[in-house]
This record gives C-alpha cells, sequence and structure tokens, in this order.
C-alpha cells in the first residue's frame, strides 16, 4: 500500500464529535501522524475564521500547514497566505437567491468571515451553526454587482430542505455546485468547488500524488474526496452515498474516535 503522506479530514460528522470537540484520542492519533511526516489538512465547507481554534489547538499554524475552506473554494498556509481562491459573481447570486425565493427556503452568502443574512420566507439556521462569524442582516438590494462571495448556505428545516431539493431545476446543477453538508445546511458553491478539486490543486503544489492522500468524511460534500482520494475512509455514521464511494468504511463513528482508528489502520499501521 502506498504510504500516506497527507491526510484530508473533514470536520463536521467526522473529526468533531457530537458536542464539536475533538477527542483526545483523535488529538494523540493526529500528532503521532504529524511525528511520522505526515501532513494534516483540514479540509471543510466552513469559513477559515470558523475553525482557526481548531488549527491552534492541533497546532497546525505553521508556515508549511495547509486548510482547504469552502469545500475547496479556498485553499491557504495556515499563517494566512492564500494559494487558490474561487468566488461567486454578482450575476451568480442573483440566480441562487431567486430559485431560493421561489423555493421558499433561506439563504446567506458568505465572505470569508462576513455572513450577509439575506431577507428571505424563512428565518436562517446558519447563525446556530457558526455563531462565531459576523452575521449581517442584508436586503438583497443592497448587493453591490462589484462584491464577491466565497458561497451561498441555505440553512432551515430539514424537511424543507430535503421537500425543495427535487424542485432545483437540473440547469442548477449543471451551473452550481450543490450538496447537503448538514441536515440542516444545504450548500451552493461556484461549479467545479468541491473537496478533490481542492485537494488537487493543494498536491500539486506542494508536489505529492493522488495515491498519497488519505480522506476522511461523512457528508455529501465529502463524496468527491473520499471517491478521488488513494485511500477514502467513511466514518460509520457516514451517509449511505459516502459509504458507498469509500475504500473502507471504519466500524467506528465520530463519536467513537473513528478518525483515531483510520490513522491507527492506514499511518500507524496498528490494526
Amino acid at each position: 500500500m502506498t504510504q500516506v503522506k497527507l491526510l484530508a479530514l473533514d470536520l463536521d460528522g467526522t473529526l468533531l464529535n457530537s458536542k464539536k470537540l475533538i477527542s483526545k484520542a483523535n488529538k494523540q492519533a493526529l500528532a503521532e501522524a504529524r511525528q511520522r511526516g505526515v501532513k494534516v489538512v483540514l479540509t471543510t465547507g466552513r469559513p477559515l475564521a470558523a475553525i482557526r481554534d481548531f488549527l491552534e489547538e492541533l497546532d497546525l499554524i505553521r508556515e508549511d500547514d495547509y486548510a482547504i475552506t469552502f469545500n475547496g473554494g479556498l485553499i491557504q498556509r495556515n499563517t494566512g497566505q492564500v494559494l487558490s481562491k474561487t468566488v461567486f459573481g454578482y450575476e451568480d447570486v442573483k440566480k441562487v437567491y431567486g430559485l431560493t425565493q421561489t423555493l421558499g427556503i433561506s439563504l446567506d452568502l458568505i465572505d470569508d468571515g462576513d455572513v450577509y443574512a439575506l431577507h428571505s420566507p424563512v428565518s436562517s439556521l446558519y447563525p446556530t451553526c457558526n455563531a462565531m462569524l459576523n452575521h449581517i442582516p442584508t436586503d438583497f438590494s443592497d448587493i453591490s454587482p462589484d462584491m464577491t462571495f466565497n458561497k451561498g448556505i441555505s440553512s432551515c428545516d430539514a424537511l424543507l430542505l430535503d421537500k425543495s431539493l427535487p424542485s432545483i431545476p437540473k440547469e442548477y446543477h449543471d451551473y452550481f455546485e450543490i450538496f447537503k453538508s448538514r441536515d440542516i445546511i444545504l450548500e451552493w458553491s461556484p461549479k467545479g468547488v468541491h473537496k478533490a478539486n481542492g485537494l488537487a490543486k493543494l498536491i500539486q503544489l506542494i508536489g505529492l500524488s493522488q495515491e498519497e492522500v488519505m480522506a476522511c468524511g461523512d457528508e455529501a460534500n465529502d463524496l468527491s474526496m473520499i471517491e478521488w482520494a488513494g485511500h477514502g475512509i467513511a466514518m460509520a455514521n457516514a451517509t449511505d452515498a459516502i459509504k458507498t464511494v469509500a475504500n473502507r468504511v471504519s466500524p467506528f463513528s465520530n463519536d467513537q474516535d473513528g478518525v483515531a482508528w483510520a490513522i491507527q489502520e492506514y499511518i500507524l499501521r496498528k490494526g
């Protein structure tokens, strides 16, 4: 088996437990993996501002530490240097906003750490998911044509989102990346922005191969990297779609140190 040199980790439902904490076992396993020279890359739909505490907790703040945020839309050194960035333009967000209004769901537009909470038919639940971000109530008429955004978020009742999904026209799927990252979060990103593409760009920059990447995840926004990575590991709590494309399904969930198990099996070889 090809040696793992980069470990790509989703956060919610994967590295983090249900209390949004990194367990002692996961932290210890990550420290041992890094001692063996493995790069640990948090690969998440969250903005950078929402993962800074985790980067500091894991001591991933050196010049040669990297993070992939916005589901691959932003790649950077954890010291702050942006290596790659893909954003929405005004016409894109106008198109998405029009559809969400028709569907009766919320839409928040994210620009780094700022969240523009657009007036919508239902209240957004996104502040309950990422309270540390700067949430700004906004009318769409206040959005300037020269503004750009990392992604859009529809966060509302899970049943309402699931009911809305079949009503999204095919042309929108052709033009945007649309997927759920949690039961109450539907994400809208520019076409081609997903975790596999983000990882492909990063390994090209730092000189690694696809076969040397292990990725762990659980939700729809992890599917591309689980399928792409040399070693794709699904958590026990992952969706059926993720388990289908994974090389292996962990016998343990995010609440049972599933990441630590994957590291022990594939990096530390303690299995």
